[in-house]
This record gives C-alpha cells, structure tokens and sequence, in this order.
C-alpha cells in the first residue's frame, strides 16, 4: 500500500512514508478504541434494558466507572499519538521537502531555470509544498487508518449480523467510487486553475519589476487592466474547480449517510418480524456513528488529495532532473582553460558549433564578436553553469564536465556586468567571496577595489544595509563590490563580463583600477563589448555564427584586411564621433 508508487504519487520522502505509516497506525487504535467506548455505552444501557424487564439487579456502579476512566485515558493517549504523527511529524517533513527542493535546484544546471521563471518556482517551493502538506497532515494517515479500522468493524459488525452490516455500509464503497471517478476532472480542473495562479503570480511579478518603466510610458492603465484580466480569469477557473469538486463531495456524503436510514428501515423491519431486539438495532446505530465519523474530515478533503497529485508531479519533475555532478577533487596542471571542439545547444537550438581555443595562464583572453554569437555561453560552459553537448573543456588538463560543479567554482571568480547584492551590511555582502572571512580581511579586499571613498560617507560605513540588490547604492559602487568579492575569494580563474560597460568615464577609471589589482597573474577569460576595453588583452578570440572566426593579438587581428574584429573596431570609432547635428 506505501510502496514506491505512493510516495512518488505524493512526493513524500522515505520519512514521510514512515510518518504516514506511523499516522495511518495510531488512527486505526484511536477509532478501534472510540468504537470500545460505543461497546462499553452499549454494555451500560443492555445492562439497564435487563434491569427494566427481568428486575435483574444493576452491576455495581465502579465497574463502568474504571471502565470509562479506562476508556478515556487509552483514548486520549491515543489521539496525542495520532495527533503527533498526523501533524507534528509532517512539519518535519515539510521542511525536509522544502530543503531537498533547494539542494537539487542548487545541484542543477542553468538551463533548467532558462525554462522555469521565478514565479513558477516559487510556486512549486511555496505553494505546492503547501497543498501537499495539508494532505500529508490531514488526509493520508486519517484515511488510510479510516480505511482499516472500517474494515474491522465492518468484519465485525458482518459477524453479528450481516444483514444490518450491509444497510450500515453500502454507502461507504459507493461514496468513495463516485469520488475516485471523478479524478480525472478534479486533475484536470486543478492544472487549469494552477497555470492560471502562475499566470497571476507572474503578471503580478512582471508589473513590479518593471514599474519605472510602465510609469515612464505612462502604461499603468493598459497594464493593470491586463492585470485584472488575469485575475478575474484566475478567480472564474478557481470558482468553476471549486464547484465541481464540491459536487462530487457532497454527493458522495449524502450516499453515505443514506446508510443511516436503510439501516434505520431493515433494523425496524428485523424487530416486527421477530429477528433482533431494539439493543441490536441500537448497537448498530452506535456503530453507525463511528463508521461514517472518520469519514466525515476524509471525504472533505479527499478531492484536495487526487488534485494535489499535479503538485506532487511538479515536485517530482525537479527532483528527477539531471544534476551537474562529479569527483570532489579538482587536482589541475596549471589552470589553462582549453576548448575542444565544443558544442552546445540549448531548446534544439546550435549555439556554439566545434569552437576551438585556448585561455591561457597568466593572460587575458577576450571573447567578441556579435550579438548572439556564443560569447556568454563560453564564459558560463567555462564554469559548468551548462553542460556541453560535444567536445570538452579541460582546466589544466582536467575536464570540468568529471568535476563536481560546487568544488570546479572554488577555483573560479566571476564578475558579471549585472551585479546580483543582497539586502545585507556592505560586510556581509563581499563576505561571500570567502565563507568566515574575517572583518579584516573584507576591509582590505574592499579597499583594494576602491570601495573605501563611498563606504566612508555612508552613516554605519562596512555596516549599513544596502537594500534590495543594492538599491542604496550606484551602479559603479554595486560594480565595485562585486571587484570586493572576487578579490576576497582570489581564485586562479576570473570570468570577466564587461563590468564597466554602462558606467561612467569616473566610475569606469576606478572600476578599472580594481580589475588590474584582480586580475593579475590569473586564467581570465573577459567577454568584451567595447573593443577599446581589449586593447591589452593578452589574445582575443572572435565568435561568429557559434564558431570561431578569428583569433590572435590584438594587433594582429587589426592587421587583417575585412577581418571581423578590424571591421567592428573601426564601426565602434565611428560611432564615438557621432555628434547631434
């Protein structure tokens, strides 16, 4: 019954398969032992029935009451531990769920969050996690265990007296195939709804990021009006899930309380004809209570259980990715980057195409070239963000695709033109070049990167908080905290994204002046834009159509007639002399 199907159908851990187990177990002996105090209710009236008819004398009054207080204690002992293993180890589990979701989403390649955007992630992370908790804790050991313990009062029950036992329960298997028939419609239903919430979640998400610029164009209208639309949508197929589901639900409960009256309407006829007395038919009725009560909670959330099946599915599409992964040692020959007939592509789409070339130690390699012509997806292949598809790219002399992706970077430092800073102290955020720095040595790295003549005029200085992404801070003090980092970690490989490319001539000379303190004696490898910005290069590498067109010094590439990067050159100097007429 909790074999591997079920814990894939509800992304359950082999812990939460345990704690289901351990909730399915503790909710049979708490009904098993409410079903004993409905027998110890039926003892107390038998007895007094007897009493009222035969004159026999009562039993003595301690007998039934040791046996309630017995009742009562084994009954509240039991729920505490239905309640511990329904509830309390479920938000173990949910935690549990929440870190390994993050652990394999760290473990993954960049070209799975290509197709997933942040809403939907965030989605999967926060709002399946919670619907499946919510059956976790309320629904899988409560019905499983209601499933049980039916069956042995229903054998029970059968026992005694067939007859009433069928007017008792037929509802109950009726109930529950009307509901299990409808799952198709209630998944179906729930995918709708859900893709309009990311609908929802993302429109909200684009409207707020790009704020400025919806109020520069003065779009606010056309975009919450937009807005509204996918809202209302979202609330039309919220409400049309919602009735259908509810129709299923309250159809299946009024079946099974019909049992209530064919077992009201046999018992009465079994009594004229002689066959029970009225204590049977009470017992029964008794019974009755017990059967359908463990029911009643299921049969409410029973449809959230077979929808919640399209969260567990997307739970399981990011555990069952591929992820990066490889040897934990990273022992090189120097740290030459090597390219070997390198392929790639992303979507069916041929990126890179048999590129060839080498960055070598020491030296600065500049990748140009065109729009879209493979520069950055060399600098992240570089890296092992991607995984290639052909070839193979060797740091002295090992290939990084052998190496784990987490140690690979322990050599690598990356300054990329968008800065990515966290709403923390200037301190914390160019401490995480190099876990448990000291406040020292994050002093010195920012002040080998310039940073100390804006640091100095902020009113807590290392210590003030800089926002969100640095929203406190220029975008050339963004630039050179993120010089800071690099510097603190002092890995052997720099990957270069054209860092000074949208600030100013002042901001360009400082940032500049950073880089030189970085980047020597290093593997670097700088995607360039700008090609005044690779005049010192050491080699540049030109990408065309995702190959390599040309490759050499700087002056050598100048020298060649109709060459690519002579001819950019030469269309960027006569665009430095474009004036407003």
């Amino acid at each position: 019954m909790f074999g591997k199907e079920f814990q894939r159908k509800y992304a359950l851990t082999e812990k939460g398969i345990r704690n289901t187990k351990q909730a399915t177990v503790w909710t049979v002996i708490a009904n098993l032992i409410v079903m004993g105090g409905m027998g110890i209710l039926y003892l107390m009236m038998e007895k007094y029935m007897d009493t009222l008819t035969n004159g026999a004398g009562l039993p003595k009054p301690w007998v039934f009451l040791l046996m309630v207080v017995g009742f009562v204690v084994l009954a509240l002992l039991a729920h505490l531990q239905q309640y511990r293993a329904t509830y309390g180890l479920v938000y173990g589990e949910v935690k549990d769920v929440r870190i390994s979701l993050a652990e394999r989403m760290r473990k993954l390649p960049l070209g799975f969050f290509g197709k997933r955007d942040m809403a939907d992630l965030t989605e999967t992370i926060m709002g399946d996690v919670n619907r499946l908790e919510h059956v976790w804790s309320h629904c899988l050991g409560y019905l499983y265990g209601s499933y049980i313990s039916t069956a042995v009062v229903a054998i029970m029950m059968i026992a005694f007296d067939w007859r009433l036992a069928i007017a008792c329960l037929w509802g109950v298997p009726v109930a529950f195939i009307l509901l299990f028939g409808s799952r198709k419609i209630n998944k179906r239903n729930s995918e709708i709804t859900k893709q309009a919430g990311i609908t929802v979640a993302d429109g909200i998400q684009e409207t707020i990021e790009n704020i400025r610029e919806i109020r520069a164009t003065n779009q606010e209208e056309k975009f919450l009006d937009e807005l509204n639309a996918k809202i209302d949508a979202h609330e039309k197929k919220m409400i049309a899930g919602e009735l259908s589901c509810g129709i299923f639900v309250n159809a299946a409960s009024v079946i099974m309380r019909l049992g209530v009256a064919t077992t009201i309407l046999t018992g009465a006829k079994l009594i004229l004809d002689g066959q029970i007395d009225f204590m049977v038919l009470f017992m029964f009725m008794l019974a009755i209570t017990r059967v359908y009560a463990p029911f009643d909670q299921a049969l409410a959330l029973i449809a959230e259980m077979l929808v919640s099946q399209v969260s567990a599915s997307r739970l399981n599409e990011i555990h069952e990715m591929k992820i990066a992964e490889g040897k934990k040692s990273f022992d090189t020959d120097g740290h030459d980057i090597v390219f070997e007939n390198v392929g790639f592509s992303y979507d069916n789409n041929q990126v890179l195409k048999q590129v060839s070339f080498t960055a070598k130690e020491g030296e600065i390699t500049a990748l140009v070239g065109p729009s879209g012509s493979g520069k950055s997806t060399c600098a992240r292949l570089a890296a092992r963000l991607w995984d290639i598809n052909e070839g193979s790219i060797k740091v002295g002399g090992v290939d990084i695709n052998s190496v784990d992706p987490e140690v690979l970077l322990s050599d690598y430092s990356m300054v990329f033109q968008n800065v990515v800073l966290f709403d923390d102290t200037i301190m914390e955020n160019i401490r995480l070049g190099k876990h448990g720095a000291t406040d020292e040595e994050v002093i010195a790295a920012a002040r080998a990167a310039n940073c100390d003549e804006f640091v100095e005029k902020l009113p807590n200085g290392y210590m003030t908080s800089i926002g969100e992404n640095g929203a406190k801070l220029s975008g050339g003090e963004r630039q050179r905290i993120s010089i800071a980092r690099a510097l603190l970690k002092d890995a052997p490989i720099v990957l270069l994204d054209e860092a000074t490319a949208s600030l100013d001539v002042e901001n360009e000379t400082k940032v500049q002046s950073a880089l030189s303190r970085l980047l020597k004696g290093k593997t670097v490898l700088v995607i360039a834009h700008r090609m005044r910005t690779v005049e010192a290069a050491d080699k540049i590498v030109v990408l065309a159509d995702g190959k390599v067109a040309e490759e050499g010094t700087p002056s050598e590439l100048l020298a060649k007639e109709n060459g690519i990067f002579r001819h950019m050159t030469e269309l960027q100097s006569d665009n430095a002399q474009w004036n407003i007429a």
